[in-house]
Formats: C-alpha cells, sequence, structure tokens
C-alpha cells in the first residue's frame, strides 16, 4: 500500500490539512509567544490545579518541543522547558489546556474514559492491523488475515473519534477557566483560541488520516481486487 498511488489519493486531504495545521500552530505559537502573561505556564496549571482541588497531581518539565501531555496513570502533568518556564500567553494557554485533561481525569468524564482504554488496541492496531492486510494480500488475497487487519485498524478509527472530542473539550475548559479566574482578558484570550484551534486541527488531520486510510484498506482489499482472483 506505500508504493499504491491510490493510497497517496486516498489521503490527500488529511495530508494538506495536516500541513496547513502545522503551519498554523507554529505561526500562532510564535505570535502568542511574544505577548506577555501574568505568569508561567507552570505557574498556570498549578493556579488551575489548585483551583479545582487537584492537589496530588504533580507538574514536572519534560525534555522535547511542545511535547507537552499529562498522564493519567501516574497523575502527572508534564510540560516542556518553553511551556513550563515562559511567561506567554502561548505557555498559558497549552499549560491550561493540559491542566483541563486532568480535570477530566478527575470528573471520570467519559470520552477520556473511553479513549484511555482504548489506547492499547490503538497503539497494537496501527501496525499490526497494515501488516495483517498486506500478509493477507500476499497470501492470495487471504480474506481472514486481512479482514482482520481491517478490524485490528479500526481500533485507531475508533480511538482518534473518541480523542476529538476529549481534546475539544481541554480546550474549552481551558479557555473558560483562564478567564474565569483572571489569569487572561477578553483580548489576550483571542490568542489562547488561535493556538489552542490551531492545535485541535492536528487531531483532526489525524482522524481523517485514519478515516480514509480504513476506507482505502477496505475498497483496495477488499473490492478492488476481487477482479483479479
Amino acid at each position: 500500500m506505500f508504493f499504491d498511488p491510490m493510497y497517496f489519493l486516498f489521503i490527500a486531504p488529511a495530508f494538506l490539512l495536516g500541513l496547513w495545521a502545522q503551519m498554523r500552530i507554529r505561526t500562532t505559537y510564535a505570535q502568542a509567544q511574544r505577548l506577555a502573561a501574568p505568569m508561567s505556564g507552570a505557574a498556570a496549571a498549578q493556579h488551575l490545579l489548585h483551583l479545582a482541588g487537584l492537589e496530588s497531581v504533580r507538574i514536572e518539565q519534560t525534555p522535547g518541543h511542545l511535547s507537552d501531555h499529562y498522564d493519567p496513570r501516574a497523575k502527572v502533568l508534564r510540560l516542556s522547558r518553553e511551556v513550563y518556564q515562559s511567561r506567554s500567553l502561548a505557555a498559558v494557554g497549552i499549560a491550561a489546556h493540559e491542566a483541563g485533561h486532568a480535570m477530566q481525569d478527575a470528573q471520570q468524564y467519559a470520552p477520556l474514559v473511553i479513549r484511555n482504554a482504548a489506547v492499547g488496541i490503538a497503539s497494537f492496531g496501527s501496525n499490526a492491523g497494515i501488516v495483517l492486510v498486506i500478509l493477507g494480500a500476499m497470501l492470495q488475497m487471504n480474506m481472514v488475515l486481512i479482514w482482520a487487519g481491517i478490524a485490528l485498524f479500526s481500533g485507531v478509527v475508533f480511538f482518534q473519534l473518541v480523542n476529538l472530542p476529549v481534546e475539544f473539550d481541554a480546550s474549552n475548559r481551558a479557555k473558560a477557566q483562564l478567564v474565569e479566574l483572571g489569569v487572561v482578558n477578553q483580548q489576550e484570550l483571542h490568542y489562547v483560541r488561535k493556538v489552542l484551534n490551531a492545535a485541535a486541527l492536528t487531531y483532526v488531520a489525524a482522524t481523517l488520516q485514519a478515516i480514509l486510510t480504513l476506507l482505502y484498506l477496505i475498497t483496495r482489499f477488499t473490492g478492488g481486487r476481487k477482479q483479479d482472483r
């Protein structure tokens, strides 16, 4: 499939959307990074967690650029160095988004619970599913292997679909909390919103790519090859 021009035609919309999303992140993040905030990203996250009663959630600095994430198993919010230390609108926006995930976890937000449960099958299915489909195609179109691979890859699509409301909800919580607590005003929220919206586009692109890849697998290996038998 990796050398099939049809595959690249299938995923072209998702690929182009992903490129545009990455460009948007770079430009909006650079713009918001130049605008001062009253506290660092780490302090903003700590402020939000404290007011939410989540004193047990730790905040740690982690290597990498925009490697920020919340670990629900360890109850740790990990922020990249520039987000952790920077007193900018970009930093407080991203840190507040990750704090939003911690709030979701504490409240047992249903899509987050489902997403966490689906992580294992999605991680396994992303590679194993493709391998089974290709192996089935090599073994004289073994439909048992092909459908098993498609079923496994469907777990990736399911994960991505569930992940969208998780990410959008975390951003909505971040924007509301930052204004409500006086960390940013309405004018500054405009720049925070631009950063978070650009980040959300990357999740939309990833979801679209997973859906289009699944459609390609179904079309290419269960319908398009029947006439070749």
